[in-house]
């Protein structure tokens, strides 16, 4: 599936979402800082500009109440077939669970 999303746009998505989402539990930016861990200054300048550290915004999305959706999300999606006839021509020898090294 393509996105019609760039990265920057998506960023800003996620800043807004954490700060909807803040609000909503009414939790002051000071507030969310304390909890989280996370410098308010940081925090700040995410809710502005999108721009933060995975750490840190791992750490707001614990105190939001998010991060178990966040996980779920990026984990790898299982293949569906369309018709029996990928399911024939599918190998059926494992795939390989790591990668090749260079």
């Amino acid at each position: 599936m393509v996105s019609l999303l760039s990265p920057s746009k998506a960023q800003k998505k996620l800043a807004e979402n954490a700060r909807a989402k803040r609000l909503q539990m009414e939790l002051t930016q000071e507030g969310l800082a304390n909890r989280s861990g996370v410098p308010l200054r940081t925090l700040r300048k995410f809710e502005q500009e999108g721009a933060i550290s995975l750490e840190s915004f791992l750490k707001i999305y614990l105190v939001l109440g998010g991060l178990d959706d966040i996980i779920e999300a990026s984990a790898p999606k299982e293949s569906a077939f369309s018709s029996i006839d990928e399911v024939l021509d599918t190998p059926s020898k494992p795939t390989r669970k790591r990668g090749t090294r260079k």
